[in-house]
Formats: C-alpha cells, sequence, structure tokens
C-alpha cells in the first residue's frame, strides 16, 4: 500500500516533534529516485530556515529527514552540510556520482593471461618478482611483441591476474601431501606374532598454564602382555628423556625385542636410536593413514594416566616425585594386581575377524606372562625368576595394594598443594 503525505502543513518545529512521537511505530521508506529526495530534503530545510534555528530544532529537523528521507543519520548530516555550504550560490542539491557512461577499459586482454599462465607454467610458478622480471626480458631482452603490455606488469598486480577467473579457468595446479623422509625407524605396525617384548610408547602432556609447560608423562605398554611401565619427564628434550627411556627399558621384567612410537621427534632421533641400537632393540613407527598402530599405548593414556593423573596443570619441579611414584608404588600396582581385558579373535558369519572380549581373558599382566613364559614365547631378563614376581605379587592382596597406591598418590597431590602454598 501507497500512502502519499502532504507534509507541507508541518511549518513550525512544535509541529514536527508531534509527527515523530506519533509516527514512532511508522517505518517511512521514501518512494522514488534520489532526486525526489533530494528535492524534499532542500524543500524542509529551506521553509523551516535551518541555518537561524538553535541546536536542539536542527536535531528535530534532521530526525524528521531521516524519517521521511529514509536515508541514515550520516547521510543526512552530510547532505545538510553540503545544503549549507552552497545555498548562497543557489547551487541546487543533486547527487555527485553516478554509473560511469563508459564502462572501464580492460589493460591485459585474455591472451595476455593466456601468456601468464605460460610463464607460470614453464618456471614452476616462481615469486612474483622473477615472473615480472622473465615478462620484461621476453618484450626487451628477446623481442617478442606479444608481451608488449606485461613488461609493464607490476609485481601486486601479478598476484591480482594469477587470483582471476580467467587464470584459474587456464591453470591448476595441487599440491600432494609430501612424504616424511626421515631413515629413522622402520614404518610398519609391530608384528610380536604373540611373543612379549615389543613394547609400544607414547607422550601425554599434563597442560599449560600461563604459557608455562608442564610435566611429561611416558606411557610404555607391552603389545601382547599389556605390561605397562610409567615414568615421568621435566622435559622431552635429549637431557630428560633419555635417562627415562633407559629407566623404562629397565624396569620390564622380559627381554624387549621391538620399540614402536608415532613420528614424534622425542622418539624418533639419531639419539634414541643409537641407545636402542645399542640395546638390540628394532625401532618401529607408525604409518600413514594406519590410526590403530599406536593405538594400545594411546588407550592406555585415557585409562591410565588421566583417570589418576586428571587433566590440570602440574608444574616441571614435579617430575622427579611423580617418578618416584611410579617406579615405587603405580608400576608394580598396575602389572601385579589390575587386570586387563585381552581380546580373542572371533571369525563372525561374513567371514570378517572381530574382536571379543571375554570374562575368561580378564588377567592381570602378570598372569598373562606366566602364561607366555609357559609357551616360550617371552624372555625373563638374567637376575628375574617368575616365582620372585610371583611372591611380590602375593605379598598383597589387590585390595591392599591398590588402597597403598591410592594412599601414595593422595600423599603425592598434598605435595603439590603444600608446595604451592610455601611458594
Amino acid at each position: 500500500m501507497v500512502i502519499d503525505m502532504n507534509e507541507e502543513r508541518l511549518c513550525t518545529i512544535e509541529q514536527v516533534e508531534r509527527f515523530l512521537s506519533a509516527s514512532a511505530p511508522i517505518e517511512f521508506s521514501a518512494s522514488g529516485d534520489d532526486t525526489e529526495r533530494y528535492g524534499h530534503i532542500s524543500r524542509v530545510l529551506n521553509r523551516f530556515d535551518y541555518p537561524r534555528r538553535s541546536k536542539r530544532e536542527r536535531g528535530v529537523l534532521r530526525r524528521y529527514l531521516e524519517r521521511t528521507s529514509g536515508y541514515s543519520r550520516a547521510q543526512v548530516t552530510r547532505l545538510v552540510t553540503r545544503w549549507q555550504r552552497n545555498r548562497l550560490a543557489e547551487v541546487p542539491l543533486a547527487k555527485r556520482y553516478g554509473r560511469p557512461t563508459v564502462p572501464f577499459a580492460r589493460k591485459y586482454t585474455p591472451a595476455d593471461i593466456a601468456l601468464l599462465v605460460e610463464m607460470d607454467k614453464a618456471h614452476e610458478d616462481a615469486c612474483g618478482p622473477a615472473i615480472a622480471h622473465l615478462l620484461q626480458r621476453a618484450y626487451h631482452a628477446y623481442g617478442d611483441p606479444r608481451y608488449e603490455r606485461l613488461a609493464t606488469l607490476s609485481v601486486s598486480h601479478l598476484y591480482n591476474l594469477r587470483k582471476s577467473a580467467g587464470y584459474r579457468a587456464h591453470r591448476k595446479s595441487f599440491t600432494s601431501t609430501r612424504p616424511v623422509c626421515n631413515a629413522i625407524g622402520v614404518r610398519k605396525a609391530p608384528g610380536p606374532e604373540g611373543r612379549a617384548g615389543f613394547v609400544r610408547i607414547d607422550t601425554v602432556h599434563q597442560g599449560d598454564l600461563d604459557g608455562i609447560k608442564g610435566v611429561y608423562h611416558i606411557t610404555c605398554v607391552d603389545a601382547v602382555s599389556q605390561w605397562q611401565v610409567q615414568a615421568c619427564v621435566q622435559g622431552i628434550s635429549e637431557a630428560h628423556l633419555l635417562p627415562v627411556l633407559a629407566l623404562i627399558i629397565e624396569q620390564f621384567p622380559f627381554v624387549v625385542l621391538g620399540f614402536h612410537s608415532d613420528n614424534g621427534s622425542e622418539y624418533i632421533n639419531r639419539q634414541v636410536a643409537k641407545m636402542l641400537e645399542k640395546l638390540r632393540i628394532e625401532q618401529t613407527k607408525s604409518r600413514s593413514r594406519h590410526s590403530n598402530d599406536n593405538a594400545l599405548a594411546e588407550s592406555k593414556n585415557a585409562s591410565v594416566v588421566r583417570k589418576h593423573m586428571g587433566y590440570s596443570h602440574i608444574p616441571q619441579q614435579f617430575a622427579k616425585p611423580i617418578n618416584a611414584f611410579y617406579l615405587d608404588t603405580f608400576n608394580p600396582w598396575l602389572n601385579l594386581h589390575r587386570p586387563c581385558l585381552f581380546a580373542t579373535s572371533v571369525t563372525n558369519a561374513k567371514g570378517k575377524i572381530v574382536k571379543r572380549y571375554r570374562h575368561e581373558d580378564v588377567k592381570t599382566p602378570l598372569a598373562c606372562l606366566t602364561r607366555l613364559l609357559a609357551n616360550q614365547l617371552a624372555t625373563l631378563k638374567p637376575g628375574i625368576t617368575l616365582a620372585a614376581l610371583q611372591a611380590q605379587a602375593k605379598s598383597k592382596s589387590d585390595l591392599a595394594a591398590a588402597q597403598t597406591m591410592q594412599q601414595a598418590k593422595y600423599d603425592l597431590f598434598a605435595s603439590f598443594a603444600k608446595s604451592r602454598r610455601r611458594a
């Protein structure tokens, strides 16, 4: 619905104010082009003698023009300022811009774009300054008239042409994933073949606080027996990591034959490779697009480390007491008293091998190691006997060992809080 309003009867500021208050819930959108609206603004400013009005009255008139013209407050202010500047010269208020009658001419033609594509393709997409220099040489040094316009092409506009639709229609480049060329370690999944001694390792970070790194937990677990060794380091640099890795390997009661990790530089480096080579341990690393290669260690991060150590920040200065807690209490409880689920491979009706976790397959890592030793699938280190391990497990019940571990963990975290209060 279109409403034609005769607003020339509004002759006083009071009438304008009553109009604004009465039409507050109504929004006017002026019909017609900008010429009509500019004429309306000029007539209102002349009728009310805008320059002689007070500051408050001018504000009322500007709000009235906003309501009736449909322009924004900033645009109305700009038009009123221009009207005041030109009113003595009797210059009418009119638009100062419009659509150009002649479209902008294109300097670089599709043929120039094709030449640029040819040059980029031949030089493997060199940087902009290099390509601009080659275009100049093609015209000035070799006298090719096709490059006359491109010889003046600036480097910044060269990048604009590369983004244009015409350029992209002729040239599309794809960058494939670059493989990591690192000769350290064999990229394959560990193949224990039912034998103990092939460990998997992963690192868990204990959070940052105000840009300060926390401690790092190291999870190392055997792929078959699930014998697990936890350790803690202040940092993953060579000075902190190498002694702890040697301590981790020493805590396994059986001979370690394989060492598998992801592709992190904390394990894939020459120092670790030299230590493992000295111990005659095969080093393997995870493959691309095979997320299950190190799944066992990562699952232990969630079910053991995060469950007992939490997610909050622990300063690096507490790495030594945490490591002592792991060595004296936590690791013996993990391997001698904490049951683990061992999967049984079953072939279903479709011929697919699936994993089943049966109740009779729940056992501690020590019980699994006992079975492996009976089948000659594990080799104990010199000086370690199965009888000594079983005697250590029977010295405490599972409940007493768990309660001892919980009390030691409580004392450990209490020492953290006490140290913070003291600081």
